[in-house]
């Protein structure tokens, strides 16, 4: 505006100019220069008054804009105040009600030390479990709430997994039975030899915790299923996967895209009352996985359940027994196995079980690389995630099926999935899936797929 308003004062004062020089060389009379100057005059006023309106405006506009941002920031400042006044009283709260709880579980001990009956012992017990799951949901509260609140910490420390988690187990396990659902959790490990491992237990208690207590709000009937595969040890590390399935209400494929950036968006207004809320701590539980090295992940369908896993590759105690490998490999030739996944963990699992067999393994981290990774080098086995981004196992399967080189060659192509829900696996079949091979994968039932392929092959 100030530059428009410079050239038009520009353009009056040569305007002048000029008709003074043309008057002065009289090839204008001086009524007509008279005429001129009182039009440049007018056209002057005008300009300036619609120069000075606009300025005028602007002045009002930035005037309210700048109220407007004080009182904008004077609301974050009183929300920030009234957060911080929740969290005050939440932190007061939960102490509050820890410390009656405390003193509720100390006294129930002490009574089942002193000589009780049958039915007294069960009533103890009850008593005791529901205790232990309020403790277990005011410590989920206030874990979340700090997960939130301050700078996320490991505390690395030689753990036992299995003896922590089976007792958190148990407090769920009884959970799950008041609602009438089944409920199973089981432990993966070999055999020949035990050791612990370093791992933030706490943190890892939590993400369970969090998960676990959606799998058995969101379902109505059927079961919970919990598996922990500590089967795979990699050199001085080892990579435990944790599974929990349900057969729940599901979700829809598009909210699964964005279940871990808002949780509580997924769910319609219906469902958040029939179920007294949305799901609680999952963006802070994808938070804590990805802050101790792993990826949470979410398989599900509507109506018919979830199943959320992830990995952590933790380190072995140093009195890690080392375990001589008796076992001799099933593939004694060279056998190339390409492999799409996109879970940098999961890479690591399948290849560790699969080079124990004697195979060669390729990556490609989603369908599409899968597809031109298949077109330029040759494999004897193809396993397909059915879960990828930009391009899904079923769609690369089919794109895989429709080149000369499948043609001539049939490559066996293995579906793999932490759900292996009868709809995936129908769905499989018709994208020409050979065989499917379901997450935590069994090794047994590995070799027996290798053992299947490689002789037709």
């Amino acid at each position: 505006m100030k530059k428009k308003l410079s050239f038009f004062i520009f353009g009056s004062i040569a305007a002048i100019l000029l008709i003074g020089y043309f008057y002065l060389e009289k090839k204008i009379y001086a009524q007509s220069a008279a005429i001129f100057l009182f039009v440049l005059a007018i056209l002057q006023v005008l300009a300036l008054q619609y120069f000075l309106k606009n300025q005028l405006k602007n002045d009002v506009v930035e005037k309210n804009l700048r109220a407007r941002a004080e009182e904008l920031k004077e609301s974050l400042e009183h929300a920030d105040e009234v957060a911080n006044q929740k969290s005050i009283y939440l932190a007061n709260m939960i102490y509050e009600v820890r410390t009656p709880l405390n003193t509720v579980l100390g006294m129930l001990n002490m009574l089942r030390q002193t000589e009780l009956n049958s039915d007294q012992t069960a009533q103890v017990e009850i008593a005791e479990y529901s205790s232990k799951h309020l403790m277990q949901l005011v410590n989920m509260v206030s874990d979340n709430q700090e997960s939130n609140d301050k700078e996320l910490e490991l505390n690395m420390q030689t753990t036992d997994l299995k003896t922590d988690l089976s007792q958190l187990f148990k407090i769920l396990e009884y959970q799950a039975w008041e609602k009438g659902l089944e409920f199973e959790y089981k432990f993966i490990s070999e055999d020949r030899g035990k050791f612990l491992v370093f791992a933030d237990s706490k943190r890892i208690q939590q993400v369970l915790i969090n998960l676990i207590n959606n799998a058995i709000k969101y379902t109505n009937a059927g079961k919970i299923s919990i598996i922990v595969d500590q089967s795979v040890g990699i050199d001085n590390d080892q990579i435990i996967t944790f599974y929990i399935k349900d057969t729940g209400i599901g979700m829809k494929a598009e909210d699964v895209k964005h279940v871990f950036n808002n949780f509580d968006g997924v769910y319609d207004n219906k469902i958040k009352k029939d179920y007294r809320g949305g799901g609680m701590g999952l963006s802070i539980s994808h938070k804590l996985v990805d802050f101790m090295g792993g990826e949470l992940k979410l398989e599900s369908k509507e109506n018919e359940g979830s199943t959320f896993y992830f990995s952590l590759q933790l380190k072995k105690t140093l009195n890690v027994k080392k375990i001589e490998e008796t076992s001799e490999p099933i593939l004694s030739t060279k056998f190339n196995v390409l492999i799409a996944e996109d879970n940098r963990m999961n890479q690591k699992v399948i290849k560790f079980l699969l080079e124990k067999q004697g195979a060669d393994c390729t990556f490609a981290k989603n369908g599409l690389e899968a597809v031109e990774l298949y077109k330029i080098l040759d494999f004897d086995m193809i396993f397909m995630d059915i879960y990828m981004p930009d391009m899904d196992g079923y769609q690369a399967t089919k794109l895989i099926k429709e080149t000369d080189k499948y043609y001539r060659s049939k490559t066996p192509i293995i579906g793999v999935s932490a759900s292996a829900f009868e709809k995936d696996i129908e769905k499989a079949k018709q994208a020409g899936i050979d065989d499917f091979l379901p997450k935590p994968i069994d090794v047994l039932r590995l070799k027996d797929l290798l053992q299947k392929f490689t002789s037709h092959h």
